[in-house]
C-alpha cells in the first residue's frame, strides 16, 4: 500500500533507512500521525540493525503519545530503552515514560485496545514505575518513579507495598536527603494509616513511630518534624486505645490475668492518653479477681497432680504379685 506524503503524490516507502525515517519525521511534523506510524516502523522492520532503528521505534511512541494512546507510546518507549539503549536522548525518553505514568497516577484512565478509556489501576500504574526505576535508577527520574510505586500503593491502600517500595527509596538513595527524609517520612505516615484502621493490632502503630522518630533524629532541621511528632503523639494514643479494647475483650470473657496485662499496657503506652484513668480504674478493680482467679487455677492444677499421682501408686501396687 502506497499512501502521499503532503499531497505531493510522493510514495511513503523509501529503499533506504535514512530516507525512511526522514519521510516518517516530515509525516510527524504535519500532524499524519498514523502515517508517520507507519513508515517509522517499516524502519523498525526492515533495517533493525541500522542506527535509524532507535530514533525510528522512539517516533512510534511519539505518535501515540500525539494521539493520546499512552500505553502503546509507553510501551514503544521502553522498546527503545531496552532494545536500543544507546540512543542518544535516553534521558527525554525516560523523562516521557514518567510523564505518562504520572498521568495514570494522577487518574487517568487506561484504554481498551487504546481506544477506548475503561479503567484506573493504581496497580498497572505502580509497574509502569518500577520499569522507570529499573531502566535507569539513578537518572533524575529514578528517585521519583520509586517514590511514586509507593503513592500508587497507598492510592489502592496496600501500605505494606508503599512501605516497602519507600523503604527501597530510602536505602538506594541514602545519600541524597531530600529522597531519603521523603521516602521515611512517608512510609511513617503509610503506616500511620494502616494503623488507625487496626482495632486491637497496633503493631503497625509501633513501625510508623519507629519510622518517625528515624526521621526526627536525621533530618531535625527539617520542616516537617513538627508533623512527625504530632504523629508520634497521635499513635501513642492509638497504641493506648488498641491496648484498652483488647482488655476489654479479655474482660469480656472473664480472662482477668489477661486483661490487666492490656490495661498495664494502655497505661505504658501513653499514661496521659484519654483511656489511662479508665485503665487505672479496671486494674483496681480486677486486680483482686485476677489474684483469687490464679489462687483457684492453681489449686485446680494442684488436685490434678495429686489425682495423677494417686492413679499411679495405685497402679503400681496392683501390680505387685
Amino acid at each position: 500500500t502506497y499512501e502521499p506524503v503532503g499531497g505531493g503524490g510522493a510514495k511513503w516507502q523509501r529503499k533506504r533507512a535514512k530516507d525512511q525515517l526522514q519521510v516518517a519525521q516530515e509525516a510527524f511534523e504535519r500532524g499524519s500521525y498514523r502515517l508517520a506510524t507507519k513508515a517509522a516502523n517499516r524502519v523498525v522492520q526492515v533495517w533493525p540493525l541500522s542506527d535509524y532503528a532507535g530514533p525510528a521505534q522512539y517516533l512510534v511512541g511519539r505518535c501515540y503519545e500525539a494521539r493520546k494512546m499512552d500505553e502503546r507510546a509507553f510501551k514503544s518507549y521502553q522498546i527503545v530503552l531496552t532494545k536500543y539503549p544507546k540512543v542518544r536522548n535516553y534521558d527525554e525518553v525516560l523523562g516521557r515514560q514518567y510523564a505518562i505514568a504520572t498521568r495514570f497516577l494522577d487518574g487517568q484512565r487506561f484504554k481498551l485496545f487504546g481506544y477506548i478509556p475503561l479503567f484506573r489501576s493504581m496497580e498497572k500504574t505502580a509497574k509502569m514505575m518500577q520499569e522507570i526505576v529499573g531502566n535507569g535508577p539513578y537518572y533524575t527520574t529514578g528517585p521519583k518513579a520509586q517514590l511514586d510505586t509507593g503513592t500508587a500503593q497507598e492510592k489502592q491502600k496496600n501500605y505494606p507495598l508503599a512501605v516497602k517500595a519507600y523503604e527501597k527509596a530510602a536505602d538506594r538513595y541514602f545519600d541524597r536527603p531530600p529522597v531519603a527524609s521523603e521516602a521515611i517520612f512517608r512510609a511513617g505516615k503509610a503506616w500511620e494509616k494502616q494503623a488507625l484502621k487496626a482495632e486491637y493490632d497496633q503493631s503497625k502503630a509501633g513501625s510508623s513511630i519507629a519510622l518517625m522518630q528515624d526521621f526526627i533524629e536525621l533530618y531535625p532541621q527539617d520542616s516537617r518534624v513538627p508533623d512527625a511528632r504530632e504523629t508520634i503523639s497521635t499513635l501513642r494514643v492509638e497504641q493506648s486505645r488498641g491496648a484498652y479494647e483488647t482488655g476489654r475483650f479479655y474482660e469480656r470473657y472473664k480472662r482477668w490475668q489477661a486483661a490487666l496485662v492490656y490495661y498495664n499496657e494502655s497505661l505504658q503506652r501513653d499514661p496521659n492518653s484519654p483511656y489511662a484513668e479508665e485503665s487505672r480504674r479496671r486494674i483496681e478493680i480486677l486486680k483482686p479477681l485476677a489474684e483469687n482467679q490464679v489462687k483457684r487455677l492453681a489449686e485446680f492444677e494442684l488436685r490434678v497432680r495429686q489425682r495423677a499421682s494417686a492413679r499411679a501408686t495405685n497402679s503400681s501396687a496392683l501390680r505387685l504379685p
